[in-house]
């Protein structure tokens, strides 16, 4: 086991280390500078929690309804015609939706398919190279007091698509 091995083992240990070393040189006071940081997030978790738990419900409640297997069958011929295989229909649904959801969907099509299939590689990058949109917007742009989002939902929206049709070509490319 090389040097590298063990800096990459210990890479967070480094960080922390090294913030503290250069706030000691700077003499900040790093551990009261901690603590009121500390505080801050709590104040940030009490402002974002009504947003978290209305974006939780929502989530749920379209899961719950049978309404996401209904859409998944509508969107099926569309999919397909751009390349999507349909079993990663509910991975590339729920993925913006709930982080959680797509953990779970993702366990499943692994499961099914291996971890070394197309599709066990497809829904690796999706996971990886996609976000959970609505609840980063809903958590950050509540956070700060934003209420009209249109634009960056929009956009969001398309990169992640972007994101979907590259997995899927990458995911082609690397099986081969």
């Amino acid at each position: 086991m090389g040097i590298f091995s063990y800096i990459l083992k210990g890479i967070i240990p480094i960080i922390i280390g090294a913030v503290v070393l250069y706030g000691i040189i700077k003499k900040v006071k790093v551990y009261e500078c901690f603590i009121e940081g500390a505080k801050d997030g709590m104040s940030v978790c009490l402002r974002i929690f009504p947003y978290l738990l209305a974006m939780l419900i929502a989530v749920n409640c379209f899961k719950a309804s049978g309404a996401m297997d209904y859409f998944i069958k509508l969107v099926k011929p569309g999919v397909n015609l751009v390349g999507i295989p349909p079993e990663i229909v509910p991975l590339v649904l729920i993925k913006p939706l709930s982080g959680s959801g797509a953990v779970g969907v993702f366990t499943d099509l692994v499961k099914s398919y291996g971890p070394d299939s197309y599709l066990g590689f497809l829904s690796s990058i999706i996971m990886g190279g996609t976000e959970t949109i609505f609840y980063t917007l809903t958590v950050y742009f509540g956070a700060v007091g934003i209420k009209k989002i249109r634009h960056s939902l929009w956009v969001a929206l398309i990169v992640d698509l972007c994101a979907v049709l590259i997995a899927v070509n990458l995911a082609a490319f690397l099986i081969r």
